[in-house]
C-alpha cells in the first residue's frame, strides 16, 4: 500500500481507539488523573499501535505475521495487566472488561490497517454499544427468569443448528410442502412474538390502557380481548378497556402486514393499505374511547412465553398443516377452497394463513386468491374477536368493542374493493 492509504488506515486505527476509550473514559470521568488503568487516550494508542503492528506485519509470510501480531498483543498485557490488577485490588471489583477491550481495540486497529476499515469501524462501533449498554444488559439479566434465557437458547439452536438440517425441498407425501420454509417461518414467527413477549415484560407493570393494548398485541390480540373482557364483566371501566383491546387488534392488523410484506412483498405491498385503513378505523375508536381517561391499570395480561418448543412445534405444524390443505384444496376445488380454509383458520389464528398462503403464488394460485384470503382470515378473526367481547364481557364492553371492530372491518372493505 501507498503511503496515503496507509495513512488513512491508521486514521481509521486510531479513530477506532479513540471511539472505545471515550466510553471507557466516561465511566471513569470523576476519577483523578492517574486513577485509571485506560482512558481515552491508551486506547487510541491501544488503537494505534495495533494499526502500526499491522502495518510491520503487512508483507511478511502468514506465520510471521501472525506471531509478530501476537507479539505486540502480549507486550499490551504485559503493560496493562498490572495497572488494571491494582486497580481492581485498589477498588475492590472483579472485572475484566476494560481489559478485554483493549485486547479487541489492538485486534481492530491491526484489521483496519491489513485492509478492513469498513469491518473494523462497524465491529468497534458495536463493541461501544454493547459496552455502553452495560446498565441496560445488567439490568436485563437481573429481571430475565432462567426459561426465558433458554428460550432464547433454542431461538438461536433452532436457526443456526436445526434449520440448516432440514430438506429444502418440496416433500410429496407433504402435498409438496417444503419442510425448511415452513421451519423457518414457524421460527421467525416465535422470534417476533418472544420479542414482543420481552417487550412487555421489561416495560413494566404500570401502563395506562392503551398502552397495555398496544403492548399485548404484539403477542396475541385475542388475550388481550379476553382479558379486557374479563375486566369489564367484573365492573372494570368499559370505555377504556375496549380501548385497550381495539389498540390490540390495530397493532395485529399492522403485525400482519408486516409479516406479508417480509414473506411475500407483492402480496404485502397489495394487503399493507386494506390493513392500515383497517387500524386506522379501529385505531379512531380506540382514541374517541380513551378520551374518557379510564384509570391506569395493570400492564398486558400475563401471557406465556411464546418461545416453548412445544409452541414452535405446534406453529410449525399448524403452518404446514394449513399450507397443505389450502393447497390441496386449491389443487382439487380452486381458489375458493383456499377462501373458505382462510375463513375457518382465521377463527383462532391469522399467522398460518398469512405466512402460508403469500408463498403460493404463482404456483398454485394468483395473487389475488392470496390477498384475498388473506383479508378473509383477519376480518374472520376480527369477528370472532366481537364475539368473544359480546359473550365474555360487559354489555357496554361488548358494545363498544363492536362498534370499533365494524369501523375497521369497514375501512378495510372500501379500501380493498376500491383498489385496482
Amino acid at each position: 500500500m501507498d503511503g496515503e492509504d496507509l495513512i488513512r488506515r491508521l486514521a481509521v486505527a486510531l479513530a477506532i481507539g479513540l471511539l472505545v476509550g471515550a466510553e471507557r473514559h466516561w465511566r471513569e470521568r470523576d476519577e483523578a488523573p492517574g486513577k485509571r488503568t485506560a482512558g481515552v487516550r491508551t486506547f487510541a494508542l491501544v488503537g494505534l499501535v495495533g494499526g502500526i503492528v499491522a502495518a510491520l506485519a503487512g508483507d511478511a509470510e502468514p506465520v510471521a505475521r501472525a506471531v509478530l501480531l501476537a507479539a505486540g498483543l502480549f507486550a499490551l498485557m504485559a503493560a496493562l495487566v498490572p495497572f488494571a490488577l491494582r486497580e481492581a485490588e485498589a477498588e475492590g471489583r472483579f472485572s475484566a472488561t476494560t481489559s478485554v477491550a483493549a485486547v479487541g481495540t489492538y485486534m481492530l486497529g491491526a484489521l483496519a490497517v491489513a485492509g478492513e476499515a469498513q469491518a473494523a469501524g462497524a465491529a468497534a462501533v458495536a463493541m461501544t454499544a454493547v459496552l455502553a449498554a452495560r446498565e441496560s444488559l445488567h439490568g436485563l439479566m437481573a429481571r430475565i427468569t432462567w426459561v426465558e434465557l433458554r428460550s432464547a437458547i433454542l431461538l438461536l439452536s433452532m436457526t443456526l443448528v436445526a434449520l440448516p438440517l432440514v430438506p429444502d425441498v418440496p416433500i410429496s407425501w407433504l402435498a409438496g410442502i417444503n419442510p425448511h420454509k415452513v421451519w423457518t417461518l414457524a421460527v421467525l414467527l416465535a422470534a417476533i412474538s418472544y420479542l414482543g413477549y420481552l417487550g412487555v415484560k421489561l416495560g413494566g407493570e404500570q401502563r395506562g390502557l392503551l398502552l397495555a393494548g398496544a403492548a399485548g398485541g404484539l403477542i396475541s390480540s385475542t388475550a388481550v380481548t379476553l382479558s379486557n373482557a374479563s375486566a369489564a364483566a367484573k365492573g372494570g371501566p368499559a370505555g377504556g378497556l375496549a380501548a385497550g383491546a381495539l389498540v390490540a387488534g390495530l397493532i395485529s392488523c399492522l403485525r400482519t402486514a408486516g409479516l406479508a410484506l417480509l414473506v411475500a412483498p407483492q402480496t404485502g405491498r397489495e394487503l399493507l393499505p386494506a390493513l392500515v385503513a383497517a387500524a386506522a378505523g379501529m385505531g379512531v375508536v380506540a382514541l374517541l374511547l380513551a378520551r374518557q381517561r379510564a384509570p391506569m391499570t395493570e400492564g398486558p395480561p400475563a401471557l406465556g412465553n411464546p418461545f416453548e418448543v412445544g409452541a414452535v412445534l405446534r406453529m410449525a405444524a399448524l403452518l404446514g398443516g394449513v399450507g397443505a390443505l389450502a393447497k390441496l384444496g386449491a389443487e382439487q376445488l380452486g381458489g375458493a377452497a383456499v377462501i373458505v380454509i382462510a375463513a375457518v383458520t382465521g377463527l383462532t389464528d391469522v399467522d398460518a394463513i398469512t405466512l402460508s398462503v403469500p408463498l403460493m403464488v404463482p404456483a398454485v394460485i394468483d395473487a389475488e386468491v392470496a390477498v384475498q384470503a388473506v383479508g378473509v382470515a383477519v376480518a374472520s378473526n376480527i369477528v370472532a374477536k366481537a364475539v368473544y367481547a359480546v359473550a365474555l364481557g360487559s354489555g357496554r364492553y361488548g358494545l363498544l368493542f363492536v362498534v370499533g371492530s365494524l369501523a375497521g372491518l369497514a375501512a378495510g372493505a372500501v379500501v380493498l374493493v376500491a383498489a385496482p
